[in-house]
């Protein structure tokens, strides 16, 4: 068979046309020193902040210094297997988490690798874990509330979707037990949660994710842990990781709520990459930009514009001090950062007062705004009553005579202190709150015994809703205290403290 030369020269034409040079342009530099989870890079000229670099054995880095000769990198993994004179790429990205609903229920590292043994998390959605937060066009005022479940909270230092409230106490005190209260009340809210675990005991983690999967409350939870026993660049990225995962609710339109135990911990992982970067120390030897690293972690929470969907973001920061001094620089930071602060009391946790808030020196910035209508009325008065008793209880010590006014206001203090207390993990409703918060400011448990007013309250809900379920329903829809729904429920009150008492 005879070839015909145009049909030669038509399929090399067609083959020249379809070739495509696969020659491929890497950026590649040379390990010069590798130690405590840190490496130096020779010959990465065109790195940028923060990219993610591939070192040998699967293992990634972040570059943090851009140095004249050389590049510091952080190590997402083992530094072992990793010597001088290794080859190290940059990849172009910047470190990626997944996100989506397929991470709720799920125990994940700070790279979002399941951790809890059930299994690879299938999502193919991802973010990148240091994002610009959302600037003020595209934000509304808080407005709407979080509910904790916890009388002292909801009632005096009330959170909105969207705001940064600031946990803030000594070790032991019930910092983490307000996270979980907090999550478990999340129930029917629709409002997701992601627990940013940093450096903590993973026999911590266990018991609370354990707690967490016996209330239900993981179908909902995301956890993220950096344990105390890995590499300080792993608890370093672990909350903007969390922070991502919440993102992804809040840019949908959904109401998500994070907290991160502790970011004490956090800015000593900092400060150890840092030094071992040898960058400046200033005070406390903390580099000088970490109020900068909390602020864009923190920044990132926002209510969101109804334009962009309407979805939130709310951050529940942990900062654990030394011996009560919140004058330290990590606290004050965080402090000056938030939107309001918890403060916890080692001494009021000791005497049996729980959860240990100091009424006194906690507050939240975003005040009445983030309260339903019905709550703002009856706890208006509330934290003023505590603080006249606190007073007048400062005095009576002294064991004079006191008139019949001091006496009276005394009872009532010493009432609303026990209204205030509550049970570990036992969150109450915001209609059952209203209730009882409006029997004791308005004095009518005066007459119980200081000792039977836990027992009178939990009663007395029983009362309310076996016999006037329509109260709690009202409250529950209305959000508003009417004269018609006071009168009820103060003829309600009326009625069982006389059975109560008899």
């Amino acid at each position: 068979m005879a070839v015909k030369p145009e049909e030669v020269a038509s399929i090399i034409k067609k083959e020249i046309e379809n070739y495509e040079d696969k020659l491929n342009m890497e950026n590649v530099g040379t390990v010069l020193q590798v130690g405590d989870g840190v490496a130096r890079v020779y010959g990465l000229d065109d790195t940028m902040s923060n990219e993610l670099l591939e070192f040998p054995d699967n293992v990634f880095g972040i570059a943090l210094n851009l140095e004249k000769d050389n590049v510091g990198a952080i190590l997402l993994g083992g530094d072992t297997k990793i010597k001088e004179g290794d080859i190290v790429k940059t990849t172009g990205k910047i470190v990626q988490v997944p996100v989506g609903d397929a991470l709720l229920g799920r125990v994940v590292n700070a790279i979002g690798e399941p951790i809890d043994g059930k299994g690879p998390i299938a999502t193919s959605e991802t973010r990148e874990i240091e994002f610009e937060a959302p600037n003020v066009i595209q934000r509304q005022p808080v407005k709407e509330p979080l509910q904790t479940g916890l009388k002292a909270i909801d009632s005096m230092i009330p959170i909105g979707r969207g705001q940064r409230e600031l946990i803030i106490g000594d070790r032991q005190t019930g910092k983490t037990a307000i996270c979980i209260d907090t999550i478990i009340n999340q129930a029917e809210t629709g409002v997701f949660c992601i627990y940013v675990a940093i450096g903590q005991k993973m026999s911590t983690v266990a018991g609370l994710v354990e707690m967490l999967e016996n209330h239900g409350s993981m179908k909902y939870s995301i956890v993220v842990v950096a344990s105390a026993s890995e590499a300080a660049p792993m608890q370093f990225i672990a909350p903007y990781a969390g922070c991502a995962m919440g993102e992804y609710f809040r840019d949908k339109g959904q109401h998500a709520v994070i907290m991160y135990d502790d970011l004490y911990k956090h800015a000593l992982s900092y400060r150890q990459i840092s030094l071992l970067l040898r960058r400046p120390p200033g005070r406390e030897a903390f580099p000088g930009d970490i109020f900068n690293l909390h602020a864009r972690l923190l920044e990132r929470a926002a209510k969101l514009h109804e334009d962009l969907g309407g979805g939130s973001l709310t951050a529940l920061p942990v900062v654990e001090t030394q011996g009560g001094d919140y004058a330290a620089y990590i606290p004050t930071n965080v402090i000056s950062i938030t939107d309001g602060q918890i403060y916890l009391e080692s001494d009021l946790f000791n005497s049996g007062v729980r959860p240990a808030i100091s009424v006194g020196l906690s507050v939240s910035r975003v005040g009445g705004s983030a309260q339903i209508p019905a709550m703002k009325k009856v706890a208006g008065t509330l934290r003023l009553d505590l603080a006249q008793y606190r007073e007048l209880a400062a005095f009576a010590q002294f064991g004079s005579d006191l008139d019949k006014s001091t006496a009276a206001q005394l009872a009532k203090g010493s009432r609303l202190i026990e209204v205030l207390k509550q049970a570990q993990y036992e969150p109450v409703p915001v209609e059952s709150q209203i209730m009882i918060i409006y029997a004791g400011v308005n004095g009518y448990l005066d007459e119980v015994p200081q000792d039977r007013t836990r027992e009178f309250e939990t009663k007395f809900l029983k009362f309310v809703n076996d016999k006037y379920p329509n109260i709690g329903l009202q409250i529950k829809e209305n959000k508003k205290l009417t004269s018609e729904i006071t009168h009820k429920l103060e003829d309600a009150v009326k009625e069982y403290i006389k059975e109560f008492l008899s």
